[in-house]
């Protein structure tokens, strides 16, 4: 099966995970660091979720699941060690017309989850289709190893550099071949080093004055 990429923003949605346990907690932290709001339902859940009440967005149902769980929902997300009840939930959400995801069962699923690398802004996914998760994780690992934090500070300061651009008079498209040149220019290996005075320069004499990191990051 292929799958098709997407980028999902959901931001305010109302998303439902059902499940106490460790996949269940690694779903819902993962759904609240996007922006969204997470109703997790179990009967029983581990001690870890404790530090997770202080997060507005989050709101724990210590029950067991019923199916009007599923009413007004944006998502889904079935993380129980019951195979029976996670094919349940996966029916009754495509009846409900809810997306659907169910741990480790693909052929329940709407979508399925890839590997993520997060630097900031940069996200990075990988999938096998369901073919091999482990080896989803092992190129995870292999572009952590590539990809540092410092590609997170790199966009940070490209976005902010974008933002100063355009609020010129120039159209978008004259400022191409500058962002162009600060792609090329090495400046994640700068920011790595440290080497503020490299980057002020390189930012002269691309953009002209006006561009200091520091100032930019602020």
């Amino acid at each position: 099966m292929k799958y098709y990429p997407i980028m999902l923003d959901i931001r305010e949605k109302d998303c439902l995970v059902v499940g106490g346990g460790n996949v269940a907690l690694r779903k819902v932290a993962g759904l609240a660091a996007c922006g969204a709001r997470v109703t997790v339902v179990s009967d029983s859940f581990l001690s870890e979720f404790a530090e997770l009440e202080g997060n507005d967005n989050i709101f724990q149902i210590c029950r067991p699941y019923v199916e009007s769980d599923l009413n007004g929902r944006f998502m889904v997300i079935g993380a129980t060690d019951n195979e029976n009840l996670n094919r349940e939930i996966a029916k009754s959400a495509g009846e409900k017309r809810v997306l659907c995801n169910i741990a480790d069962l693909p052929d329940a699923c709407d979508f399925i989850l890839p590997s993520i690398v997060c630097r900031g802004d940069l996200i990075v996914s990988v999938s096998t289709s369901g073919a091999s998760p482990a080896f989803a994780k092992k190129l995870r690992k292999d572009i952590e190893n590539i990809c540092g934090e410092e590609y997170g500070i790199f966009l940070r300061l490209m976005r902010r550099i974008r933002k100063k651009a355009l609020a010129s008079e120039h159209a978008p498209e004259e400022h191409k071949g500058q962002f162009e040149t600060l792609i090329k220019s090495g400046l994640p290996e700068m920011i790595q080093q440290g080497d503020i005075k490299g980057i002020d320069r390189m930012l002269y004499d691309t953009f002209g004055p006006g561009y200091e990191y520091e100032s930019l990051m602020e």
